[in-house]
């Protein structure tokens, strides 16, 4: 499995500082990504086979690119939309990230937001498409999950994830459709990219889509976690389902879409304070039932890859602790600084 975070450039204040080209100059010997906007960092994680590896990776990562963005003067944030400032952001000088601009204008300028990726080996494209059927249905359990962008330009959006909202704008966004084959999937790739809707495969933003450069499936449902735990927590469950999904080999269930939506919009907004939608079976459920869902269809992969303990120690920790969304939330709400809630230390 591999992992890609992208993290925030801020000011003491929470505004977006676009230093990224800096930045990543200055953090000499990792592997950082220019994102669409200058006050947006990536940062790739090597190709992980336990979690404890990938925990060790997250930490020196994270604390590497925060001493780097110090060194330029700004702070380096695990928060998926920024905290103070203005919507419209600068735009990272590069071919393509101008040509965005050009073609989508307000939509790019704002898109200052930051996702968590996650890639699992599969054995081709077709295998792809398959776990991407079977990963449909626990999408909204890992987003509320996840949730880490309540608070948006110095207010409380009523959403814990902003970010999902923010990125449901753009014309290949979302859950992906159920596809029989990975020429279903290609058909209306091909169509978007002719017609002009998206410049081409890599602008496929659907929350689960086969890698255009790597054997993987990626997933990119998740907010950027606040903490490294949540991280390691979102790609154990992603490669446990990978794993239950391969091992079914059939083409999984379908859904109706308008369940499948709903369940997104109530975690969106909810995260984990309040209930939300089994989407097998359309039934409203508090998160804490639809997390136990998640975890029992998953609970053979997790053993034979000895991550069963991790998983239930980390799940019980973030409902009783809360995600980054409520904690935010609380911060805001009692006049607490969310630059320093959420700022990663060098």
């Amino acid at each position: 499995m591999g992992v890609e975070e992208e993290l925030l450039l801020v000011s003491a204040s929470g505004r977006p500082l676009p230093r990224s080209k800096a930045v990543a100059a200055e953090a000499e010997g990792i592997d950082v990504e220019l994102e669409l906007t200058q006050a947006q960092v990536e940062i790739n994680l090597p190709v992980c086979d336990t979690p404890a590896e990938l925990r060790d990776h997250l930490q020196r990562l994270r604390s590497q690119l925060a001493r780097a963005a110090a060194e330029e003067g700004a702070k380096l944030l695990a928060i998926a939309v920024p905290p103070g400032g203005e919507a419209v952001q600068l735009i990272t000088n590069k071919p393509r990230y101008l040509e965005m601009e050009a073609r989508y204008g307000q939509l790019a300028r704002e898109q200052s937001v930051c996702g968590c990726h996650v890639h699992v080996d599969v054995p081709d494209k077709e295998a792809a498409i398959r776990v991407s059927n079977h990963l449909r249905p626990w999408m909204p359990t890992l987003l509320a999950l996840t949730a880490n962008s309540a608070i948006y330009l110095g207010a409380d959006t009523g959403f814990s994830s902003w970010r999902s909202i923010m990125f449901s704008r753009w014309p290949c966004s979302g859950p992906p459709p159920y596809f029989e084959s990975a020429e279903h999937y290609d058909a209306p790739v091909a169509m978007q990219v002719e017609s002009g809707s998206i410049m081409d495969e890599r602008m496929v933003y659907w929350d689960i889509r086969p890698s255009t450069h790597l054997p993987t499936v990626e997933v990119r449902i998740s907010d950027v976690p606040l903490t490294i735990d949540e991280t390691v927590l979102l790609a154990t469950l992603i490669r446990a389902l990978v794993t239950t999904a391969l091992a079914d080999g059939g083409l999984g269930p379908k859904l109706e879409p308008e369940v499948l939506r709903a369940a997104y919009w109530l975690s969106a907004r909810d995260g984990l304070s309040n209930d939300g939608l089994d989407v097998l079976r359309a039934q409203t459920l508090p998160m804490p039932k639809l997390l136990d869902l998640l975890r029992q269809h998953v609970t053979p992969a997790l053993e034979e890859l000895n991550e069963l303990d991790l998983v239930d120690e980390s799940l019980q920790r973030l409902l009783r602790e809360g995600n980054g969304a409520a904690k935010q939330r609380k911060a805001f709400r009692e006049g607490e600084d969310i630059v320093a809630l959420t700022e990663i230390k060098p």
